[in-house]
């Protein structure tokens, strides 16, 4: 059996390996005009397979596959383009390929909570009456704890939420001192296994 792990590495592997294997032909076709129709065949493949149904601008679509067929044969591909023929550079600098992608802070860093959490947070740090803003720092406290049995079976200390809560504060809120304890972690299991039974 052949892995695809032993096999050539795909340079835009959404166009799958079939695609470039026929590039990969196209570039051995020696007569010209047999190799133009072969590549604008390869072009109405690309065109079935990814075309969206409500594109802008089916030029600037179209330009962009033909950009891709060439990135793909690794700029070997000699055919009569209908478009310029960016080069090597050019396509860098376009950075198609190169763009890292910027996930949100809060899919990286303490998912479980939540990006309402952060939201409440931000809330809670310029509240500016003061008996309100405990209660909401402890409000915070409880979400939390709730979100993180949501998604841990483990039980959780509270200390371990009001060390969380003031890293994701940055430190503007800190109840590691308190003494007030939040929800015990038996009664919120408890109230998810009714409302699971309930939701059943």
């Amino acid at each position: 059996m052949e892995y695809n792990t032993n096999r050539f590495k795909l340079v835009i592997p959404e166009y799958g390996r079939n695609i470039h294997k026929m590039i990969d032909y196209a570039i051995q076709i020696k007569n010209r005009k047999k190799r133009n129709r072969y590549a604008w065949g390869i072009i109405k493949l690309m065109t079935s397979s990814t075309y969206p149904k409500f594109h802008k601008s089916i030029h600037v679509f179209q330009h962009k596959l033909w950009n891709q067929l060439l990135i793909m044969s690794k700029y070997q591909l000699d055919i009569d383009s209908p478009f310029p023929k960016p080069s090597p550079k050019e396509i860098y600098n376009m950075n198609f390929y190169n763009k890292k992608v910027v996930y949100p802070e809060y899919l990286t860093n303490f998912r479980y909570y939540g990006k309402i959490i952060r939201n409440m947070i931000h809330v809670a740090i310029h509240c500016k009456n003061t008996q309100k803003k405990e209660g909401l720092f402890y409000a915070i406290a409880n979400t939390m704890k709730k979100n993180y049995l949501r998604w841990n079976k483990n039980m959780v200390e509270d200390d371990i939420i009001f060390k969380d809560l003031k890293e994701l504060s940055k430190g503007k809120i800190c109840l590691m001192n308190n003494t007030d304890a939040l929800l015990q972690c038996s009664h919120i299991l408890k109230y998810k296994k009714k409302k699971n039974l309930i939701n059943k």
